[in-house]
């Protein structure tokens, strides 16, 4: 049976929520502080989009329909990993903002070092979780890999790593943008994640090298393409559309798409990159179909 994208996101969202209240420590585990804040932020109502992907991936490998055994826990901590993220950019001495998924951000609620430490106990846990993973060790220490480059500085000048984008991103502030400098900005800081999700579901399900290389190449073009159209959103939607602070890229002079190319041709650049990146997948055949719905919704979304 054919399911449309909302299906896929709905029952994402079910799965995902599920596994990470079991994996998380309760709000009532000491100190109590930590672990609600930690809560607080992953349960503000994210789309779950990089776990889903993910699973998608691993299914899309699989081939059966059917998603391997205990890959949900591998999306649990690869959401737990961006919320890690976003509670740090969301702090005074970064974005300073006070507004995520339509919430007061973690440390509006918690203070400024529990927030500090949310994220740090969330990178922590999330590496707890992929040292459980039920998939084969090698598989588990690759993945491992995968995701800590990822979500590093981008030492290897191949594998942009989110971190790195974050100081370029900073460093970039109050500069005159350039196409070269937004690309890298996004590639790392957004890209890096969303390419990992898909490439560590694969790896997960056994995916063989070519598989993974046409994994990769998708998520970086969906990656781009997420980022470019969440620069738009940033200039064309209200911050109650948005679930965060609209207009704040513009207002902290950031490096955006629509800042060197304008919002026509972000627009024409994403349909693009989405259309290119759906190339990837076609030895896939059938089997496809979910994360392409996905790729395609990551650039028609309004939010």
């Amino acid at each position: 049976m054919q399911h449309t994208v909302q299906d896929i996101l709905k029952s994402g969202v079910v799965q995902m929520d599920a596994t990470l209240d079991r994996l998380l420590p309760s709000p009532d585990t000491l100190p109590h502080s930590i672990h609600r804040a930690m809560r607080h932020s992953v349960f503000a109502g994210g789309k779950r989009l990089r776990p889903i992907l993910c699973m998608e991936a691993a299914r899309m490998v699989q081939g059966n329909g059917e998603l391997p055994a205990g890959v949900d826990e591998l999306g649990s901590a690869i959401e737990m990993l961006h919320t890690y993220s976003l509670i740090h950019d969301d702090l005074p001495a970064l974005d300073n903002d006070d507004l995520r998924r339509g919430k007061p951000t973690c440390h509006v609620v918690y203070g400024e070092a529990i927030a500090i430490l949310a994220g740090d106990a969330l990178q922590t846990q999330a590496y707890e979780v992929l040292g459980n993973l039920q998939c084969n060790p090698a598989a588990a220490i690759r993945i491992v890999r995968e995701i800590a480059i990822a979500t590093g500085t981008g030492v290897d000048r191949n594998r942009p790593g989110m971190i790195g984008g974050q100081v370029m991103d900073i460093e970039g502030e109050h500069q005159r943008p350039t196409a070269e400098m937004v690309e890298a900005i996004h590639r790392a800081k957004t890209g890096a994640l969303i390419t990992v999700s898909l490439v560590t579901g694969g790896i997960y399900a056994g995916a063989h090298a070519d598989a993974i290389q046409r994994l990769r190449s998708f998520g970086e073009k969906a990656g781009l393409a997420f980022q470019i159209v969440d620069d738009v959103l940033d200039v064309t939607q209200s911050s109650e559309q948005l679930g965060k602070t609209a207009g704040k890229d513009t207002a902290s002079d950031k490096a955006t798409w629509p800042a060197v190319f304008g919002i026509e041709q972000s627009l024409q650049d994403a349909d693009s990159l989405i259309s290119s990146a759906f190339a990837e997948l076609e030895p896939f055949g059938a089997a496809a179909e979910s994360l392409k719905a996905l790729a395609q919704y990551l650039v028609e979304r309004k939010h």
